[in-house]
């Protein structure tokens, strides 16, 4: 499935504006696969949640929030963690493809086939 393409500016509050990489206002995309209920999310931080991270959730009619969230308990048939927070909707983070990252993993593969010994990285 791939990533939701949502997009949002992120204006950290006043608080949260005194940590460099939220000093300034920026784009932020929403992690989520495809999913057709508007409801939006980006991981900012995992420092210091113990179980979890710090989400921006937003919604398309402007809704925002900035919440603790805890952490998928999903585990895939490698062990890997899903990346999401828990009861997200609707895929976990290893069945999200990011279209553009895999299209720029193809260039690269075309440019550079050294740095990708077992072949195309899809």
């Amino acid at each position: 499935m791939d990533q939701c393409t949502a997009v949002t500016v992120f204006s950290a509050p006043r608080h949260l504006a005194i940590i460099p990489e939220f000093a300034e206002p920026s784009y932020v995309l929403c992690e989520l696969g495809e999913h057709g209920n508007g409801d939006h999310a980006r991981c900012l931080s995992d420092d210091g949640v113990k179980g979890g991270a710090v989400w921006f959730r937003w919604t398309d009619d402007g809704w925002t929030k900035i919440v603790a969230l805890p952490w998928c308990t999903g585990v895939d048939s490698r062990g890997d963690a899903c990346t999401l927070f828990a009861d997200h909707s609707p895929e976990h983070s290893w069945d999200v493809t990011d279209p553009t990252r895999e299209a720029m993993m193809r260039q690269y593969a075309k440019e550079h086939p050294h740095l990708f010994p077992e072949g195309d990285p899809d």
